[in-house]
C-alpha cells in the first residue's frame, strides 16, 4: 500500500510526467493516431522538462543573491520555503499527505465537471506542497484515518479550482483569449497586484511595460536578455561588492574560487540564460498542451481549462518579469524594515527576510498581471504591494505553524499562507467532525450553486 502510494505521488509530483499523462489522455480521448499520440506525449513532457530546467538554472543564480544581501546588510531572520518546511511534514504525514495529494486531483476533476470552476491544476509540485499544509493542519485538529484524507482531499480539491477562478479575468487580460488557466498558489497576490494595476490606469491610457522606449543608442536594451543580464549584473556587484567588503570571509565561501566581480558577472548572465530556457519551454509546452486538453475538455470535463505554472505568463510581458522581481523584492525589504520596527517597540513578531526565489517567481508574475491591468505602474506598484503582502502573510502564518509544532520555518507563496492562516486558526475552536463537516460543506456549495442559483443566470 505504502509502495503504491509512494508510486502515484512520485508520477503526480512530477510536473513533466503528470502533464504528458494529461496530454496523452486528451489525445487519446480525440482518438488521435498513435504517431500524434506519441509525438504530443514526448513534446508536452520536453515542454516541461525545458521549463523546469530554465527554472532551476534561475534560481541556481537567484539564491546567491539572497544570501549575499544578508551578509551585506547584516539582516538575519526566516527566510520562507515551501520545499523546506514540506520535507519537515512529510517526516510525520508521508502517508496522508500522499493520499490527499492523489484524492485531491479526483475531488478537483469532480468539482471541475460539477461546478462552474472548469479548472484542472497540473502544477503538481504546488499540489502536493498544498497537500502537506493541509495534512498538518487537520492532524492536529483532531481529524485521522479516512477524515483525515477524505476532508483533506476536499479542501484541496477546492482550492485548487477556486484560486485559478479567481484568477481568470485576470488571465485573459494578460493572454488575450480564455484558453489558459493558472495553476499556482500565489493567486490571491497576483488578483490583488491585478487590482491595483486598475487603480493606476482608470483612464486606460497608459503604457505597459513593453512600451518602455529606449533611446537610439540604446536599442540593444529591446533584447530582453540582454537587459535582464545588465540589470541583475548591477544588482549583483552592489550586493557582492558590500558583502565583499562588510563580511570577506564569508562571501568568500559563496564565491568560492571566483574574483566577487566576475562571480556577479557570470551569475547575472546565468540568470538570463535560464529565464531565456524558461520563455522557450513554455512556447513548447503550450502549443502542445493546448491541443491535447481538447479531448479531457470533450469528453471528460466540457469547457475545462489547463491550469499551469506561473512561468506560462512570463512571454507575455518580458520586461514586466525583471520589473516586478526587482519591485516586489523591494516591498520585501520594506516589510522587513517594518517588521524589525515592530519588533524593536516590543511586539512579538517574526523577522522575514526577502527570498530571492518567492520574489522572483512570484513577483514577476504579479508584476505581468499588475502590468495587464495597470500598464508600466500597475507592474510597479503591483508588485510592490506584493512583496510587502507576501512578507507580512509569511510573518503571520509562522506563529500558526510553531504552534503546530513547526517553528523556524514557514510556506513563502501567499495561497499557502492564507489557507494556513484560516484553517490554522479555525482548528483551534473547530475539530474533528464538525470541522470535517465544514470542510465537505464548503466542497459542496460551489456544486450546489450550479445547480440551483447558477443556472437561473
Amino acid at each position: 500500500m505504502r509502495s503504491a502510494l509512494n508510486f502515484i505521488q512520485q508520477v503526480l509530483s512530477t510536473p513533466a510526467i503528470f502533464v504528458g499523462l494529461i496530454a496523452m489522455l486528451g489525445l487519446l480521448l480525440q482518438k488521435k493516431d498513435l504517431q500524434s499520440i506519441i509525438k504530443g506525449t514526448i513534446k508536452t513532457i520536453l515542454g516541461f522538462i525545458v521549463l523546469n530546467a530554465g527554472a532551476s538554472v534561475v534560481q541556481d543564480a537567484i539564491i546567491p543573491f539572497g544570501d549575499l544581501f544578508q551578509l551585506a546588510f547584516g539582516v538575519h531572520g526566516v527566510v520562507p520555503n515551501n520545499e523546506a518546511i514540506t520535507s519537515l511534514g512529510l517526516n510525520e504525514l508521508a502517508v496522508e499527505t500522499s493520499a490527499i495529494f492523489a484524492l485531491g486531483m479526483c475531488a478537483n476533476i469532480v468539482m471541475a465537471r460539477f461546478s462552474k470552476w472548469k479548472y484542472i491544476f497540473l502544477t503538481g509540485h504546488h499540489a502536493l506542497y498544498m497537500s502537506c499544509l493541509i495534512a498538518i493542519i487537520l492532524s492536529i485538529a483532531g481529524l485521522d484515518g479516512w477524515q483525515l484524507i477524505v476532508g483533506g482531499a476536499l479542501l484541496l480539491g477546492f482550492v485548487m479550482a477556486m484560486f485559478p477562478a479567481l484568477m481568470q479575468p485576470t488571465m485573459r487580460a494578460v493572454t488575450g483569449d480564455d484558453s489558459l488557466a493558472l495553476g499556482h498558489f500565489g493567486s490571491s497576490c497576483y488578483w490583488l497586484s491585478a487590482q491595483i494595476g486598475r487603480l493606476c490606469n482608470r483612464n486606460g491610457k497608459g503604457r505597459t511595460t513593453e512600451d518602455v522606449n529606449f533611446p537610439k543608442g540604446l536599442s540593444f536594451l529591446r533584447d530582453n536578455t540582454i537587459s535582464i543580464a545588465i540589470v541583475m549584473f548591477f544588482c549583483y556587484i552592489i550586493v557582492a561588492g558590500v558583502a565583499n567588503f562588510e563580511q570577506y570571509g564569508e562571501a568568500a565561501e559563496i564565491f568560492g574560487d571566483s574574483n566577487w566581480v566576475l562571480y556577479s558577472v557570470i551569475n547575472a548572465i546565468t540568470f538570463s540564460a535560464g529565464i531565456y530556457i524558461v520563455l522557450a519551454g513554455v512556447r513548447m509546452l503550450i502549443a502542445e498542451i493546448v491541443p491535447a486538453f481538447k479531448g479531457i475538455s470533450e469528453k471528460l470535463v466540457p469547457n475545462a481549462k489547463p491550469a499551469l505554472d506561473c512561468p506560462i505568463l512570463f512571454p507575455y510581458a518580458p520586461n514586466a518579469v525583471l520589473i516586478g522581481f526587482l519591485t516586489s523584492f523591494i516591498g520585501g525589504i520594506i516589510g522587513l524594515a517594518v517588521l524589525a520596527f515592530m519588533g524593536h517597540a516590543g511586539l512579538s513578531v517574526a523577522i522575514i527576510l526577502p527570498g530571492a526565489v518567492v520574489h522572483f517567481f512570484c513577483g514577476a508574475t504579479a508584476g505581468v498581471c499588475g502590468n495587464a491591468r495597470g500598464g508600466l505602474k500597475g507592474c510597479v506598484f503591483g508588485a510592490l504591494v506584493h512583496g510587502i503582502a507576501v512578507t507580512f502573510l509569511a510573518a503571520a502564518l509562522l506563529p500558526v505553524l510553531g504552534s503546530l509544532g513547526f517553528a523556524n520555518t514557514t510556506f513563502s507563496d501567499a495561497d499557502f499562507t492564507i489557507v494556513g492562516i484560516v484553517f490554522g486558526n479555525l482548528s483551534r475552536y473547530v475539530t474533528g467532525n464538525v470541522l470535517f463537516a465544514v470542510i465537505a460543506v464548503l466542497f459542496a456549495l460551489p456544486i450546489i450553486y450550479n445547480y440551483t442559483l447558477g443556472k437561473e443566470r
